[in-house]
């Protein structure tokens, strides 16, 4: 890991970009959120206008393969929720509260994936690439680029003829990176499930093999002062249940099984706490960044206010933070067959 961490340290000059703004995008729009009409379900169905629930992926073999959009963060959400910054309760705080954080010192690995929303935009490359931050909103998404985790890209649904200000996400769990980057078995839906759990804060894992349209999940959440609750529903009729032009699809659907199951995961998120004179966020100092790169390690996961479920970022150890200082194992999947007992219900 040592000799890929010094390659990175030569993109330091771009840490702002980590925990900011998207990459390469303008300014949000967010602004006009009180003026959208978002439909009951929390977003307008992509297909309606020419979109899909499937992304576009360039360099697939064979050609033509796609990932699944399998969540939705909804538009009935809170405004400052949909917010795509650190800032004031934003996006990206929302995703620090459950262990996600943006790509490692703010640089972007892989190829950018498009997707069109049906909102008028046509085929849109990612907003950004969240990763499984590994107890370390600063440098963990590091870990999660060699080390492989669970990490999603998302997109926003504002163009003039589907503005509801949903944010889709197609999430999946990845293999280390001297393995390609490869998809588990059952990674599509793992990887959603898995964020469920840690969004709703569950004491145990979301159970993939039982799930149906209508299984709902709640729980909250907290990151600088800032407590969410978080709803959950699955909801099928969008996506297929099958493996027909499924990027990665051998190993994700391997022995007979469909690569994805066809549920996407609606999420209603609610802030229900706000920090006194809560303002902006406050980068590290380099010094204290550099301190880290030297000894590089998950630091401390967990803080005086935190109260965040960690789980199921990780399979090799799931964790769960707690106020008290400590980072108790709870339980391990450690390999790809661990995963397929555990679906299998062993």
């Amino acid at each position: 890991m040592s000799s890929a961490l010094c390659i990175l340290l030569c993109t330091l000059p771009s840490l702002s970009l980590a925990l900011s703004s998207p990459r390469n995008h303008p300014p949000s729009p967010f602004s006009r959120r009180s003026g959208r009409n978002v439909p009951p379900q929390g977003f307008y169905d992509p297909r309606d206008n020419g979109g899909a629930w499937l992304t576009q992926v360039v360099g697939t073999i064979p050609a033509g393969l796609h990932e699944p959009i399998n969540a939705v963060i909804s538009g009935s959400s809170d405004s400052s929720v949909l917010k795509d910054q650190q800032v004031d309760g934003g996006l990206r705080n929302y995703f620090t509260s459950f262990g996600f954080a943006g790509e490692c010192l703010g640089q972007h690995s892989g190829n950018d994936q498009g997707a069109d929303l049906g909102d008028g935009n046509g085929a849109k490359n990612e907003t950004a690439v969240i990763r499984w931050d590994y107890g370390d909103p600063t440098l963990g998404t590091c870990q999660e680029t060699i080390e492989g985790g669970n990490h999603f890209r998302y997109w926003i649904q504002d163009g003039n003829k589907a503005d509801s200000g949903a944010i889709f996400l197609a999430v999946s769990y990845e293999l280390p990176a001297k393995l390609q980057h490869d998809i588990i078995f059952q990674g599509y839906n793992l990887g959603r499930d898995w964020l469920v759990g840690n969004a709703t804060a569950q004491s145990q894992i979301v159970p993939t093999p039982t799930l149906q349209n209508g299984s709902t999940f709640s729980g909250q959440t907290s990151a600088n002062g800032y407590v969410y609750q978080t709803d959950v529903t699955y909801m099928s009729g969008f996506l297929s249940n099958g493996s027909d032009g499924i990027n990665h699809f051998a190993s994700v659907g391997a022995n007979g099984t469909n690569a994805i199951d066809g549920l996407i995961a609606i999420l209603s998120v609610t802030t229900l706490t706000k920090p006194s004179g809560a303002s902006s966020y406050v980068l590290p100092q380099l010094w204290f960044v550099l301190g880290l790169i030297s000894n590089f390690k998950v630091v401390n996961t967990t803080n005086a206010s935190s109260h965040t479920w960690m789980a199921f970022g990780s399979i090799g150890a799931l964790h769960c933070r707690h106020s008290a200082g400590r980072s108790q194992r709870i339980r391990a999947l450690s390999t790809i067959e661990s995963a397929q007992d555990h679906l299998e219900g062993h």
